[in-house]
C-alpha cells in the first residue's frame, strides 16, 4: 500500500473508531457532569440592547458601538470592561451581528498593549436572555477568566451571532462560530483600547468547537487586519459528534442519556434546522421532537435540563435521520471540528470522568490530528469531570499560552 494510500486508510480506521467509541461513551447511565449552569436572570444589556438591531453592518470586524460594561455582569479581575456590537457573518454566509465583551487587566499596558485571549463559552442556551455579556459569569468561569487577566492578558469574549443579536445562535456551526471569534478580536482592535494585535483563542465545550473552528480558520478569516494570531486551548472538545447526530431516529437505543447529553441533542437539531430549512428537518420529528426542540430554541441551559430530564432521544423522531437525502454531508458542513489545516499550535484538555463531552470525542479528535501531523499536545486528567477540567487545566495551559504569546 502507498503512503498517500496508507495515510488515506489510517484516517478511516480513525474515523470508525471514533463513531464506534464515542457511541459507548454517549451510551453510559452515569449522572452528567454539568456544563456551566449558572442561574439566569433577566440579561442587563448595559446600555446597548441588540435584539433588534437594523442598522448599517458593514465588513466583518467592523466595530459598531461599544459601552462600558454593566458592574453586575463584569468580572472581578478586570480594570474596566466593555460591551461592543460588531459585524460578522450568519449561517448561511450573509451580514450580520454580534456582541461580546472585552475585559482589561488590573496592571499597567505594556508597550505594544495587552495581548489578547478571545473566550469562546460553554453553552449557555440558544434564547437571547443566554446571553454571556448579559448575565453574571459562573464561579467557574470567573475564576478561570480571571487567572487570565491576572496573567497581564486581555479577554476579548464574543457571545456568538444570534445570542442577544437577530436570528438564531446556530449551535455548534463551525463557520458561525469562527466568525464570531475572529471578527470580535478584530472589532475589538478598532476600539481605542491598548490591545495588542498579537492574540490567542481560549474555549471549554461548545466554546472548544468554536475555538478549533475558529484557530483552523484564525490566519484566513483576519488577513489583511494585522492582527497575529498564535495558537488555540480547547477543553471538553465536542468533536466527531455528527457521527453520533445522523444514527438519531426511532430506532436510537432505548435508553435515557445522561441530561446534559439530551440537551446538547436538542440545541443541535435546533441550530441544524435553522440552518438547513431546505432539508425540512423538523419533518421526521414526532409532536414531542418538535416540541422539544421549539423549546430549546429559547431556553438557558439549566432551565432546558428540567424540559429533557429522563427523556429517550428515540422519541424524538418518527423516521431516521439518515432518511433526509443529503443529511450526512450537510451535518459534516454544519458542525465538524476539523483535524488537520492548522498553522498554529494546538492544546488539548480533556476529563476522563467527563460525561457531557465524554472523553472519547475529544481522544479521538487528537489520534486524527496526529495522523493528519497536526502541531497538538494533549493533556488528560484523569480525575476530572467537564466543568473540572477548565480549573484544573491551567497548570499546563498558562505556560502553554505564554509560550505561545512570547
Amino acid at each position: 500500500m502507498s503512503s498517500p494510500s496508507l495515510l488515506r486508510f489510517k484516517r478511516s480506521v480513525v474515523a470508525l473508531t471514533v463513531a464506534a467509541t464515542a457511541a459507548a461513551g454517549l451510551f453510559a447511565t452515569a449522572p452528567a457532569a454539568r456544563a456551566d449552569d449558572a442561574a439566569t436572570g433577566a440579561p442587563v444589556w448595559s446600555g446597548l440592547d441588540a435584539r433588534g438591531y437594523n442598522g448599517p453592518i458593514g465588513a466583518p470586524g467592523t466595530l459598531i458601538q461599544k459601552t462600558p460594561l454593566a458592574g453586575s455582569v463584569d468580572l472581578t479581575g478586570a480594570s474596566s470592561a466593555y460591551r461592543i456590537l460588531y459585524a460578522t457573518t450568519d449561517v448561511h454566509g450573509a451580514p450580520a451581528v454580534s456582541t461580546g465583551a472585552v475585559f482589561l487587566p488590573k496592571r499597567p499596558a505594556p508597550k505594544g498593549g495587552y495581548k489578547v485571549i478571545a473566550w469562546a463559552h460553554g453553552t449557555t442556551g440558544l434564547g437571547d436572555d443566554c446571553t454571556p455579556s448579559a448575565q453574571p459569569r459562573s464561579d467557574r468561569d470567573q475564576e478561570y477568566l480571571n487567572h487570565w487577566l491576572n496573567q497581564g492578558y486581555a479577554i476579548v469574549a464574543t457571545d456568538y451571532a444570534g445570542l442577544g443579536t437577530p436570528g438564531l445562535m446556530n449551535y455548534l456551526s463551525s463557520k458561525v462560530q469562527a466568525h464570531s471569534i475572529v471578527d470580535s478580536v478584530k472589532a475589538a482592535s478598532h476600539s481605542g483600547l491598548p490591545l495588542s494585535k498579537t492574540w490567542a483563542i481560549v474555549g471549554q465545550s461548545q466554546g472548544a468547537s468554536a475555538a478549533l473552528n475558529g484557530a483552523r480558520r484564525a490566519t484566513e478569516y483576519s488577513r489583511g487586519s494585522g492582527l497575529d494570531y498564535r495558537g488555540v486551548v480547547a477543553t471538553g472538545t465536542p468533536a466527531n459528534i455528527e457521527h453520533i447526530v445522523w444514527q438519531a431516529g426511532p430506532g436510537f437505543p432505548p435508553v435515557a442519556l445522561p441530561t446534559g447529553l439530551n440537551v446538547y441533542a436538542a440545541y443541535i437539531w435546533a441550530g441544524f434546522s435553522d440552518a438547513r430549512p431546505d432539508l425540512k428537518p423538523l419533518s421526521i420529528l414526532t409532536p414531542e421532537g418538535r416540541r422539544v426542540v421549539n423549546e430549546a430554541r429559547t431556553r438557558c441551559y439549566p432551565e432546558m435540563r428540567s424540559v429533557v430530564e429522563g427523556a429517550k432521544i428515540r422519541d424524538w423522531f418518527r423516521k431516521p435521520v439518515t432518511s433526509i437525502p443529503g443529511v450526512q454531508g450537510a451535518l459534516v458542513d454544519y458542525m465538524s471540528t476539523p483535524y488537520r489545516g492548522y498553522d498554529r499550535p494546538i492544546f488539548l484538555g480533556q476529563g476522563l470522568k467527563d460525561m457531557d463531552v465524554p472523553a472519547p470525542s475529544a481522544l479521538s479528535l487528537y489520534a486524527q490530528m496526529v495522523s493528519a501531523g497536526q502541531p497538538v499536545e494533549l493533556h488528560v486528567y484523569p480525575t476530572q469531570d467537564h466543568s473540572g477540567t477548565v480549573l484544573a487545566s491551567m497548570k499546563d495551559s498558562t505556560p502553554f499560552v505564554a509560550r505561545i504569546l512570547r
